[in-house]
């Protein structure tokens, strides 16, 4: 799947001139040059906060550049609106879906379009369109009862009815399975044959190293670096992202025979809203000093039994959750936390952190109920509380490299990445003896990824019990003693991550043999 010589020789599709973006005094993007070929894979590369998003927004029409030039197809353009990129023939397929679930695909698909179009056209050009690009689809079917993967086959039909000579695709492979992956790699391959180019963004190196013909690197909102990445090593492209090299894990086997700290029993809940999954008969433990990593792909109960494990929602019997051998099924998150037990959601802003508040009143919200005893200690003194919250805020910003233009924004300032750096660094910052956390490094770059990861592991080492629940296989394998995998709200057997291999996992995440896997050990 490389450039052709032919192709490389052609006018570009797309190239950018000394683009910039200023959000005050602060480059997000600083003289930008690149430029896309016809039937060319080109992957946009670099760490959070590093410009990419700014960049394909600008791209996309949703942002505007201070200065510089876009020329499609040789012939300088403006993109004011998403409307008018589209018209260009610039598609987008974003990593978090815009989709509603209580309507068809049929329905959902029609929103991008023009009125013009009747129902009837639409589910009968949809077929076509996926059949011929190996992305099955029931039109009628709602949205709702659709899984992860095949609402990105929606997201990325409803691009192509757009008929796009450029996609623009957003961390697409970060919610399937190494099987969904493969087809999607080749319907990737399809689209290139017919001259549509791609511009991919991507953390996973070793898929760019494969699919990409090159890359460009940003860095600080700059162009550091372009490359064919199947001439490179995926440490070598994280060394140009980074500025340095990407430590790999340090891990050590964990005793088998430790306390357990969290215990999960016979756990089972209704579905609460009618897109949710009821869990069904759930048994895990984990062990001090233990990773235990949660496998699937995303709607398949991984949420729900967070929430039922944090204390978010209620179990139906105390005995359902232990904590240290206490039943705490009807406690709450505040109750639970002060048992040493830290929580950390899948959604950053709104979950994780309320966007409108600043990153110590974040901290504030966070710790107040889990470091009470402290705070009681101080009385009503406000002014040793505040300084306590900023100091424990610097702390974590310093250990955890939050990046950030002041020295307290409002978390909604932050990009994913160090939002995501600064909410671990808050719970991590606690020294929890249990900590539940749910897609730890989603969206986070390598560097991040590999810090915020070392961190985790570096907690199990001193004796903490930690579940992770991750759709990144890489990630699993790297963090976990034991792997479990979610499936229809069922939880396999734990084994060994060790003598399981990546086939299994994914035949486990599509529902393969789970009849008989359905309790975990």
């Amino acid at each position: 799947m490389k450039l052709s010589a032919e192709n490389t020789d052609q006018p570009d599709m797309l190239r950018v001139s000394k683009l910039t973006k200023y959000y005050g005094d602060f480059a997000a993007n600083q003289d930008i040059d690149f430029n896309i070929k016809p039937g060319e894979i080109h992957a946009l590369l670099g760490e959070n906060g590093a410009g990419k998003s700014t960049l394909v927004k600008i791209l996309y029409g949703s942002l505007q550049p201070t200065s510089g030039d876009i020329f499609w197809n040789e012939k300088a353009v403006e993109t004011p609106t998403p409307s008018n990129a589209r018209k260009l023939g610039i598609g987008m397929v974003f990593q978090h879906f815009s989709l509603f679930e209580a309507l068809s695909v049929s329905e959902n698909i029609a929103l991008s379009l023009s009125s013009e179009h009747t129902i009837e056209e639409i589910t009968q050009r949809a077929t076509r369109l996926s059949k011929r690009y190996g992305l099955p689809l029931n039109p009628d079917a709602l949205v709702g009862d659709l899984s992860v993967g095949e609402r990105q086959r929606v997201e990325i039909v409803r691009c192509l009815m757009q008929n796009p000579d450029l996609i623009i695709l957003d961390e697409p492979t970060s919610v399937l399975t190494p099987q969904e992956a493969e087809s999607l790699f080749e319907t990737l391959d399809i689209l290139k044959k017919e001259g549509r180019s791609i511009l991919f963004i991507s953390h996973r190196l070793e898929e760019v190293r494969r699919l990409c013909d090159r890359a460009t690197i940003l860095r600080f909102g700059k162009v550091i670096a372009t490359c064919e990445p199947a001439a490179e090593t995926a440490a070598s492209i994280a060394r140009m992202m980074v500025g340095s090299d990407v430590n790999l894990v340090e891990k050590e086997i964990t005793k088998s025979d430790n306390q357990v700290l969290l215990k999960v029993s016979s756990l089972s809940q209704s579905a609460a809203t009618p897109f949710s999954i009821p869990l069904k008969d759930i048994n895990l433990s984990v062990r001090a000093g233990e990773i235990l990593g949660v496998a699937g792909i995303a709607g398949n109960g991984q949420s729900e039994l967070f929430d039922a494990i944090s204390g978010e929602t209620s179990a139906i019997k105390a005995e359902n959750i232990e904590i240290r051998s206490k039943r705490v099924g009807k406690l709450s998150i505040n109750e639970r936390r002060q048992m040493g037990a830290a929580f950390i959601p899948e959604e950053r802003l709104g979950h994780g952190a309320v966007s409108d508040f600043t990153l110590s009143d974040n901290m504030l919200l966070a710790r107040h109920q889990s470091d009470a005893v402290a705070f009681k200690k101080l009385g009503k003194i406000g002014m040793i509380w505040r300084d306590m919250v900023d100091k424990a805020t610097k702390r974590v910003c310093d250990v955890m490299d939050v990046r950030k233009a002041e020295v307290n924004p409002r978390s909604t300032s932050l990009s994913g990445g160090n939002l995501q750096k600064f909410i671990i660094g808050r719970e991590l910052d606690r020294q929890p003896s249990i900590l539940v956390i749910n897609q730890p490094t989603w969206g986070v770059d390598a560097g991040a990824a590999s810090y915020i990861r070392q961190a985790v592991v570096n907690l199990a080492k001193s004796g903490s019990a930690v579940l992770i629940i991750s759709q990144d296989l890489d990630e699993i394998f790297e963090l976990s003693d034991k792997i479990a995998v979610m499936f229809d709200g069922h939880l396999s057997q734990a084994h060994d991550a060790q003598s399981i291999t990546r086939e299994e996992i994914g035949l486990l995440m599509a529902g393969v043999e789970n009849s008989e896997n359905k309790n975990a050990a």
